[in-house]
Parts: structure tokens; C-alpha cells; sequence
């Protein structure tokens, strides 16, 4: 039997640092209106169109619009809550003290001030298992198959469950955690688990009604909020209160809520289908959390169908984007594309590995690469996001500028290693 849960208990989630400011208009009174006024069919409309103003019919209208969409909301959630899965982390007692003791050694800072675990109970066995914390996530597959964001289940001494919409609790095992995307794979035994369908996050605009499902502050499972798109291919950079960070490139940026919990639960449209997996928020504004495009993970769900493990494809260079700041700053030629340069230590995080195919194809540290089959490299089409549309085994044309001069380079992209 598990340790009573701590009052300390972390939520997982990532915080972005924007400043942005929101402007934000709310609708009251929509359902007792319609109580009020009782229901409204084809024929009262007809009728009042031939006694009433224009004003009146339109708020007839813009009635049973609402209706409509309250019904739709509805319907999307019955369908699509089944899917939807709460993660738990858990580890034992003395794993926890140890972490705790690292953190404040550490000096990170956790944002929601929860207070510190309690010392263990006389007799207790520092083995026994704790929860320390919660996500989200959802069945990709009927065979057991859950994708959830990687920093939910980054810690290898941890034991994860999950508790299925109707309670059900299961064991998890983490099959793959993907080295650039915060997406990772949660396998669970048996068959027959209801599926999301995956929608087509290219086709989304800003404005669209979304809706986001998820276990809220590690606690209320299956939390439903309602927003909308508010802007999309947003590169942002986001961390946790563990020290770690990730860079999340074309995210979807919403105002329904997404609060510590809901990383890895899935933002779905009206129609039923995920177009993101809820990732970050901002705790520097209001109603700002950020979604990973659910087509940059749909490559992941065929990888882990066929080969059982995610397959990326490798170049093998370290970069800056370059904008005109960067380009006058280091004598660039160009004010786009990537400027190929070290890490913070030049001997553990070289420009350019060791054996890439970059290497191979003759990139040098200082180079700037420019486009990658004549798709140009801007901030909204990183070298990242494009090399990974490739396969392993893929040759790839990159046009390289290289002091004053602009060439092209064929590479030949290689698998990346598991590290």
C-alpha cells in the first residue's frame, strides 16, 4: 500500500517567461437566458422576424448559436475524456528526501511555493512509495500506447501509473522519451483502450474554440476548460522548477486554462480531434499556455506503430538562428538561416560532432546554413523542425554561406542514437 499522499505534492508543468498583455472579454448568462426566455424553434423565428426588429432576430440567432455550441462542447467531451489518462509519479520516501535536500542545495525555485514534505512517520519503510506529483496524457493506440510530455516522466527513479477516465489504475512503463520534442511514450498492459483522433494542427486559426482536457494541479482528473486559439507558431522557451528547460518551436498559444497537471493532456477542436498536447504556461500573464502542434508529434505515434522506438533523423550541428543583431555582432554575410557555433564548453559541446553527417559533408563551425531543400530558414521554420520532416537515410541538399560566399552541400542524414 502506498505512503498517504504528502501535502507537498508537485505539479508538473512547464513556465514560459512572456510578457504579453491580455485583453479579455467574457459572456455571462447565456444558459439562464435561454431558461428565460424557453425554446426557440424554426417557426418562433419566422414569427418574430415579421413583428420584431432586426436586433431581436439576431439575438435569436446569436441564442441558438450558442446553444449549438454548448451541445458541440458537450459532445466533444463525452467523446473524447475516455482517451484521456492522469499520470502519477511516484518514488520512495528516502529518494524523496534526498531530491528535496538537491533542490534547496540547488537553490530552484518552485512557483507554486508548495510546502515541504513531512518528516517520515516513526517505523516508516524509506522504500515504501510516495506521490510526488502528476500529468496528463492520452491512448494513441488500442494496444496500451499513452503520449504524455517528456518532462512529466523525465525521472528515471521514479515508478509511474495511470488512473483511465473510469478510475481504472495501471502500471506504465516509459517506452521512449524523444531527445527534441517534449513528448515522450507510456506503454500500459492489456487491449481495447478507447483512442483520440488526431486532427490536423496546419489547418487550425486563431480564434478557433478549443477545448483542453487534463488532471488539473495533480488532483482534479479530467479537468475541462474552454478557450480559444490565441496565436500560433510561437517559439518559446519554457522550464520547470527542477532547473530544466525546453524549447517548444511553433506552439499553439491558448487562453483555455492549462494549469500544473495538465502537461501532456490533449487540446482538441469541436470536432473531436487533438491538435495539440498541452505542454506550458505563463505565469507572467493571464490565460497564456502553450500546446506542441499535434503534427509534429504524429511522425512519434507512426514510429513507436512500426518500429516500437522514435526514429530522428541526425545532422549533427549546434546553431544560433541569426537575425540582424547576430549577423552584425559576428560579421555575417546574411541576416537568416543558422549560424553553426559551440556550446557553453567548445570540448564537450563542439559546433559541429564528431563523426556526423554534418562533418562528413564538410560543414565547418562559423558556417551559416541558409535553406535545406530550398526551404528557407527562418524563426518559424527552424533547422530543427525541417531536418526532422526526413528519414534516416534521407540526402538532404543545404545551401551554405560561408564568409562571402554561398555553396550548396549534399548530406546524407544518419539515425540519431539513443543517449
Amino acid at each position: 500500500m502506498d505512503a498517504k499522499r504528502p501535502s507537498g505534492i508537485h505539479q508538473t508543468i512547464l513556465v514560459v517567461a512572456v510578457a504579453l498583455a491580455a485583453v479579455i472579454g467574457s459572456v455571462s448568462g447565456a444558459i439562464g437566458a435561454v431558461l428565460m426566455t424557453g425554446a426557440i424553434n424554426g417557426s418562433d423565428i419566422m414569427a418574430r422576424m415579421s413583428g420584431t426588429s432586426r436586433a431581436s432576430v439576431a439575438t435569436d440567432r446569436r441564442i441558438v448559436q450558442m446553444i449549438e455550441e454548448e451541445s458541440a462542447s458537450i459532445s466533444v467531451v463525452d467523446t473524447v475524456a475516455p482517451s484521456v489518462v492522469s499520470v502519477i509519479i511516484k518514488k520512495p520516501w528516502g529518494a524523496v528526501r534526498a531530491d528535496e535536500a538537491n533542490q534547496s542545495n540547488s537553490g530552484f525555485f518552485d512557483p507554486l511555493n508548495a510546502p515541504p514534505l513531512p518528516d517520515i512517520p516513526p517505523n516508516q519503510d524509506p522504500n515504501e512509495l510516495v506521490e510526488i506529483g502528476g500529468g496528463s496524457g492520452f491512448f494513441m493506440s488500442s494496444d496500451g500506447y499513452i503520449v504524455t510530455n517528456r518532462h512529466v516522466v523525465s525521472d528515471d527513479g521514479a515508478t509511474y501509473t495511470v488512473v483511465t477516465n473510469d478510475g481504472v489504475e495501471l502500471p506504465a512503463t516509459v517506452v521512449a522519451r524523444d531527445a527534441f520534442l517534449d513528448i515522450a511514450v507510456l506503454d500500459v498492459a492489456g487491449d481495447g483502450y478507447p483512442v483520440a483522433t488526431l486532427g490536423d494542427s496546419d489547418k487550425i486559426r486563431i480564434g478557433s474554440t478549443v477545448i483542453a482536457i487534463g488532471n488539473t494541479l495533480s488532483e482534479y482528473r479530467n479537468t475541462v476548460t474552454k478557450g480559444v486559439i490565441s496565436g500560433i507558431n510561437r517559439s518559446v522557451t519554457a522550464g520547470d522548477d527542477y532547473g530544466s528547460d525546453e524549447v517548444i518551436d511553433r506552439a499553439i498559444q491558448t487562453d483555455a486554462a492549462i494549469n500544473p497537471g495538465n502537461s501532456g493532456g490533449p487540446l482538441i477542436d469541436l470536432l473531436g480531434e487533438v491538435i495539440g498536447i498541452n505542454s506550458a504556461v505563463s505565469y507572467d500573464g493571464q490565460s497564456i499556455g502553450f500546446a506542441i502542434p499535434i503534427n509534429d508529434v504524429k511522425k512519434i505515434v507512426d514510429d513507436i506503430g512500426k518500429f516500437g522506438r522514435i526514429v530522428r533523423p541526425w545532422l549533427g550541428v549546434r546553431y544560433l538562428e541569426v537575425d540582424k543583431q547576430l549577423a552584425s555582432d559576428e560579421s555575417l554575410s546574411v541576416d537568416y538561416g543558422v549560424y553553426v557555433t559551440y556550446g557553453n564548453d567548445p570540448t564537450t559541446e563542439p559546433a559541429v560532432s564528431p563523426g556526423s553527417p554534418a562533418e562528413k559533408a564538410g560543414i565547418r563551425e562559423g558556417d551559416v546554413i541558409l535553406s535545406v531543400n530550398g526551404q528557407k530558414l527562418t524563426d518559424h521554420q527552424t533547422l530543427g523542425s525541417v531536418i526532422s520532416q526526413y528519414n534516416p537515410g534521407d540526402t538532404v541538399s543545404l545551401k551554405v554561406a560561408r564568409g562571402e560566399e554561398a555553396f550548396d552541400l549534399s548530406v546524407a542524414l544518419e539515425e540519431l542514437k539513443a543517449q
